[in-house]
């Protein structure tokens, strides 16, 4: 029940690592060149294609992971994808991961942005999660220019993260109405049975 948007642009800045959320693209940068990515680096990337930012079919993020792992598996990739997406097995929408301060607590100073998204390896750490932020004469320093050198967010996630909530609320409460309305209809259904339907009883 949740309709995913389609679009080129998005799914094409997320596989190449140029969302302009240098954690983001350095996990994509990582699968990109080694085939792999932590487990919490491919929980983060689902979450921002999908629910948590781009509104991206899990079926697009789980198809390119099956041609980017090394220890791609059928099952279980798809399986992660869905439960990333909130499609299924997993139904806490409202939980989301935050592109920029989930991997701070992790990486105060950005050593794994630096490593695999080098154009921002001489940021200070007070901006290398958030380059959009930093002043001109930092950047200069930095000898980059954001939205030149390195893209700008290709979305607000403050707004969108919210957008997307909503968006996987009403899904979910259009699912529980169909299933409402099916089990409605097998119960008036089983009403309407006839006897001829029972299974013969055995003689005593």
């Amino acid at each position: 029940n949740v309709t995913w948007s389609s679009n080129a642009k998005l799914l094409n800045a997320w596989k190449e690592g140029k969302t302009g959320y240098p954690w983001v693209d350095a996990c994509m940068s990582q699968l990109q060149k080694e085939g792999w990515i932590h487990h919490l680096g491919r929980h983060a990337v689902a979450c921002f294609l999908t629910r948590g930012d781009l509104w991206q079919s899990w079926e697009e993020g789980a198809d390119h992971f099956e041609g980017q792992l090394l220890d791609a598996d059928y099952a279980l990739n798809n399986f992660n994808w869905m439960w990333l997406s909130c499609s299924g097995f997993f139904y806490q929408y409202f939980r989301c991961y935050s592109p920029v301060t989930f991997q701070k607590k992790n990486d105060p100073h950005g050593h794994f942005i630096r490593k695999w998204v080098p154009e921002l390896a001489n940021l200070p750490a007070k901006y290398i999660y958030e380059p959009w932020k930093a002043p001109i004469a930092i950047q200069k320093q930095a000898g980059i220019q954001i939205g030149v050198d390195y893209p700008k967010p290709i979305v607000d996630h403050a707004v969108v993260s919210k957008e997307n909530m909503n968006k996987m609320s009403l899904a979910y409460d259009a699912h529980k109405d169909k299933s409402a309305d099916s089990s409605k209809a097998a119960q008036k259904n089983s009403k309407g049975k006839s006897y001829m339907d029972e299974p013969p009883k055995k003689k005593a």
